[in-house]
């Protein structure tokens, strides 16, 4: 961190010194029951209320109900704020506050080497100590020498803070969090009456809850003032953000705003059919709130109900959408073809994680590129295209419904557990200066033929049941090419299907430039897709800095493949491409391009770090 200046500030019997940093990044971490999300959101909103920019990592443990105290119970939430732009919640904690001994042992491995560690002292008995794999206490073994360790034992403390609360002993402890909240909110200068009102505002109804929370961090805070280790408080000063308003939002939030708009730009109503999966969840649990915005949802008892009636909305000529994560995205399968094989606009929603099957449900991952790609039967192309920023998930949901519309195709968006979850500032734009989506329903009964189709994108006519002379029929079996009637014709066959194919390849057409930062030739070119963005970019400009010929490319697109691409890599004596997986996207751009290139890849559910990108680019500059 840089020290930008720092004054002194008069807090009680002592002289506190302010100094000015220009980033922190603290870590949360402790028992599900623990508050861990909520501690870390309430900063959050501090943070960018502050004027900070702001990027966040939660990282939910899969077990639903793990045993308290476990090692698989251990509940994450990573904040970076800064005085700078920033793209990704950070590489290292400066800061970590452990609840319990499992979440010291799992998280004190990325804690930064003098970094500060807050330990709930209370926790660490003898028998948490045995859960978390501990022979000994760390607090007592000289293990922790060489960070900055506060103990508090943090349980008792809340309790003694609501001796005379009314609430039961279960209902006490519960506030704990508040009291790690209260003490980082006094460490990093952050606004104590702010967060008193956020209290009172989210436990309105419960004032006798509302009370103890605000008394647990007010203690908190005030033993902040007392305790030698944070004698220094660090100040961030707010990030020149462009001008406009602003509002935090997860991944999951922008694209169902995205979805919302878009229905709005296309004066069509949206329909969603979902079954609940991590970590799409949200996308229902959102959407299902916006009635007053022409959204109806659809919570199906399986995911081959929930997209088959996404096509039927899609038939009726509504803005038809269904969301899940890989193993539903599987059980989908035959219904995509479905929609491919009607040739009705469909937004297929694919929030990744780690599998196979249930593998991973809470943690992040790339691994259904191929499977998104090629995961059906026949020849059976859709269009992909993969947000790559929390907030970008707006942009990249009224796109997907623009080309779904243009092209009559369903088309997959993949997201991920990291861009579900995260959350960073989002620029709310202007209504008026988005472009509307143009929706043009068959009401002409003469000469009209289903499969009839437009000469610039190859779409058919979308064309309404019950329209007077537009009756025409769908299903899963051949289509005549122009009838639309069952055909079993050998030829028919091979034409639809490579017809179906040309018209997927005509979006590049709508594409725009290349996501492309750097110069335009090399020593070494990294490649991306997805969430890995953040940590790309700033990789890239920090070997930038540091002399190195180095550029970054951003595949958005990844079917059809920007038309640049091959001319692009051919220019760069190294090209390293990083995803999230074992290495899908290097066979298309291979396959593509017909270009030599490398891959580093990591399937472990978490996100790249800045450094480890540097140090893999490093080894390919060197040689």
């Amino acid at each position: 961190m840089v020290q930008a200046g720092h004054q002194l500030m008069e807090t009680g019997s002592q002289n506190t010194e302010t100094q000015f940093v220009d980033h922190v990044i603290i870590r949360f971490a402790g028992d599900s029951g623990d508050g861990i999300q909520l501690t870390g959101g309430e900063l959050t909103k501090l943070a960018a209320e502050s004027g900070n920019d702001i990027s966040t990592f939660p990282d939910y443990p899969a077990e639903i109900r793990a045993p308290a105290g476990s090692l698989a119970g251990v509940s994450g939430f990573q904040l970076h704020f800064s005085s700078y732009s920033i793209h990704t919640p950070g590489d290292a904690p400066s800061v970590l506050v452990a609840m319990n001994p499992a979440a010291l042992r799992t998280n004190l491995k990325d804690l930064t080497i003098g970094g500060v560690l807050v330990l709930n002292s209370g926790t660490f008995t003898d028998a948490n100590l045995k859960k978390a794999g501990y022979e000994t206490n760390p607090q007592d073994d000289n293990s922790l020498k060489d960070y900055r360790v506060l103990s508090v034992d943090i349980s008792k403390m809340t309790s003694q803070t609501l001796t005379d609360s009314q609430l039961s002993n279960k209902e006490k402890l519960r506030c704990k969090n508040f009291f790690a909240l209260g003490l980082i909110l006094w460490a990093y200068g952050k606004d104590l009456d702010r967060q008193i009102e956020t209290i009172n505002k989210k436990f309105a109804t419960r004032q006798l809850l509302a009370d103890a929370n605000i008394a647990v961090l007010k203690a908190g805070y005030h033993f902040g003032e007392t305790t030698e280790i944070f004698s220094v408080v660090q100040e961030v000063k707010p990030a020149p953000l462009d001008p406009g308003i602003y509002r935090n939002v997860t991944g999951n939030e922008a694209l169902c705003l995205g979805l919302i708009t878009a229905g709005q730009l296309a004066k069509k109503n949206l329909f969603l059919g979902a079954y609940p999966i991590t970590p799409a969840s949200d996308i229902l649990h959102i959407l299902a709130n916006h009635r007053d915005m022409g959204v109806t949802t659809f919570q199906a008892e399986d995911e081959i109900a929930a997209i088959s009636a996404a096509i039927g909305a899609a038939f009726g000529g509504a803005i038809a959408i269904t969301s899940s994560s890989g193993p539903g995205i599987a059980l989908k399968g035959e219904a995509i073809g479905l929609a491919t094989i009607v040739e009705l606009p469909l937004v297929i929603i694919n929030v990744q994680r780690g599998g196979p099957s249930t593998g991973l449900p809470t943690k992040t991952e790339q691994s259904d590129l191929l499977q998104a790609m090629y995961g059906r039967n026949g020849e059976c192309p859709i269009p992909i295209i993969a947000s790559k920023t929390p907030s970008d998930n707006f942009k990249t949901a009224i796109d997907a419904v623009r080309i779904a519309i243009k092209y009559m195709t369903p088309i997959m968006i993949l997201s991920d557990g990291y861009l579900a979850n995260g959350t960073e500032p989002w620029r709310i734009p202007d209504s008026k200066k988005l472009q509307p989506i143009n929706v043009t329903h068959r009401t002409d009964p003469e000469n009209f033929l289903p499969y009839q189709r437009n000469t610039e994108t190859l779409a058919r006519d979308w064309a309404i049941p019950g329209t007077p002379g537009l009756e025409h029929r769908i299903g899963g079996l051949e289509k005549d090419a122009l009838t639309g009637n069952v055909s079993y014709d050998p030829q028919n066959h091979e034409a639809m299907c490579r017809t179906r194919a040309e018209k997927i390849t005509r979006i590049q057409q709508d594409m725009g430039a290349v996501d492309f930062s750097g110069d335009e030739t090399g020593d070494l070119l990294l490649i991306g897709w997805g969430g890995t963005y953040g940590a790309l970019f700033q990789a890239t400009q920090k070997l930038r800095k540091q002399g190195h010929r180095v550029s970054h490319l951003h595949v958005r697109y990844i079917n059809p493949l920007h038309p640049d691409l091959g001319k692009i890599m051919s220019k760069f004596k190294n090209r390293l491409v990083c995803e999230l997986n074992l290495g899908q996207l290097s066979v298309l751009l291979r396959n593509e391009t017909l270009l030599s290139m490398d891959g580093y890849n990591k399937v472990q559910g978490h996100p790249f770090s800045i450094n480890e990108l540097c140090t893999e680019a490093e080894k390919y500059l060197k040689a």
